[in-house]
């Protein structure tokens, strides 16, 4: 038997056009749904050519979206608020249960890879590699008492590499979606599958990436989440409809380079941590906020001025995520474009993440702010997005000027650098259960 053959005919019939529609946001135009139709075959059909007609049958379709933050940059590791919402490009895979003691994934424009099962201790050679995160996935899944089996899957995405978008992220939510189809009978939860994404990214991967990342990817739609304790955060799923707001979503790619910039990372996490740590605390959330104001003549000796600086950017913003939240539930589009806007503008005064001082030359993102709000000319919002120093901006733009931004923003930095996305309504999933 070939791969599931009725999956691709039931695709063609149209079977999953409403799953689909709901997944992608589709705006009901016939020629979108026809490409997400097309895609989800094209995926099928690279399983076929992967693996041959002799697996067994069970095939189904897996989504995982990328997420963008929209409140609270750098907030998470200090236990704070931040608001993140999943988008409508994702990586898709079809995955079919191949019993063998191994997983196999054939990733579109990259080489295939194969993890043992038996085989889940972490791999110093694999570090910052994608066989890392399926491994990582795997061994958490085993360690959470489930009985693993091996599984072929054929990848393909639309999650833009260093677009902030964190396709590491969507990657660890689809290979943890389709174990938890194939071995866990669904009874992870997307909590339960961003943690194991969160484990396989710490140790196997070696980033020390908070959670935002997976709960973006894994919860959909836009999700508030206060990390008070990180083991186990409040998780709360706004009620706003982006598409109502007047607004497109602009994803900016400068085109400047993620290469580098582990330390400049590492900074604001050892910076913030050693305010912190002045007060006897793990993280600035454990230091109330009178305190820290209170210190500051003696941090800026004890810890830096740029600490200093840091730290109050995370109280502010750990406010203003929250307060962004509460704006959206209750209608406020304009309280929540000032507060992205306030957001924006004390990652670049106080956070400082908009460019390196390893390449203080390379400018690439305040230029892109700067440009951006010219061309905004009052309106909108728009900020550093993700972990900055280099790769993309967010603007929320109004329709009317949409045309003309994205003309300026390509004008500056290159055809296909501004991308306009939707707010998906659902997190990681099985497309066709």
């Amino acid at each position: 038997m070939g791969c599931c053959p009725s999956l691709p005919h039931a695709l063609r019939a149209g079977a999953y056009d409403r799953a689909l529609a709901a997944l992608y946001a589709l705006d009901g135009r016939a020629n979108s749904l026809t490409r997400a139709r097309d895609r989800a075959l094209g995926v099928t059909e690279a399983f076929t050519r992967a693996f041959g007609p002799e697996l067994e049958p069970g095939a189904a379709l897996f989504s995982g979206p990328g997420r963008t933050e929209i409140g609270g940059n750098h907030t998470d590791h200090q236990h704070g608020h931040v608001l993140c919402a999943s988008v409508d490009l994702d990586m898709l895979a079809c995955a079919a249960p191949n019993g063998r003691d191994s997983i196999r994934i054939h990733s579109e424009g990259y080489p295939p890879l194969e993890v043992d099962l038996e085989q889940l201790e972490p791999r110093p050679e694999e570090v910052n590699t994608s066989a890392a995160l399926v491994r990582g996935v795997a061994a958490r899944i085993r360690a959470l008492g489930y009985a693993l089996a091996g599984f072929d899957a054929a990848v393909t995405s639309q999650v833009l590499s260093g677009s902030g978008l964190s396709s590491s992220a969507a990657y660890e939510v689809l290979v943890g979606n389709i174990l938890n189809h194939f071995c866990g009978g669904g009874r992870l939860s997307p909590m339960d599958i961003a943690q194991i994404g969160q484990y396989a990214e710490n140790v196997y991967f070696g980033k020390p990436c908070g959670l935002m990342d997976q709960m973006g990817s894994a919860v959909g739609g836009a999700v508030a989440i206060d990390f008070a304790n990180p083991a186990a955060p409040a998780v709360r799923r706004v009620g706003y409809d982006f598409s109502r707001s007047g607004h497109a979503l602009c994803i900016v790619d400068t085109g400047s380079c993620h290469a580098d910039l582990t330390d400049d990372y590492a900074d604001i996490t050892r910076e913030m941590g050693a305010v912190a740590a002045h007060f006897g605390k793990r993280v600035l959330r454990e230091v109330p906020e009178a305190d820290f104001r209170a210190a500051r003549p003696e941090l800026r000796r004890a810890c830096g001025e740029r600490a200093v600086l840091r730290a109050m950017h995370f109280y502010d913003d750990d406010r203003r995520a929250a307060q962004e939240a509460d704006a959206l539930e209750q209608g406020d589009f304009a309280r929540f474009l000032a507060l992205v806007n306030a957001s924006g503008l004390s990652s670049s005064l106080y956070l400082q993440n908009t460019w390196s001082v390893a390449a203080p030359t390379q400018q690439a993102i305040p230029l892109a702010l700067a440009v951006g709000r010219e061309l905004l000319e009052g309106t909108g919002a728009i900020r550093v997005h993700g972990g900055g120093f280099a790769g993309t901006i967010q603007a929320f733009v109004p329709h009317g000027k949409l045309s003309a931004f994205q003309g300026g923003m390509e004008a500056l930095l290159g055809p296909g650098r501004c991308h306009v996305l939707r707010i998906r309504p659902q997190g990681g999933c099985v497309v066709t259960a």
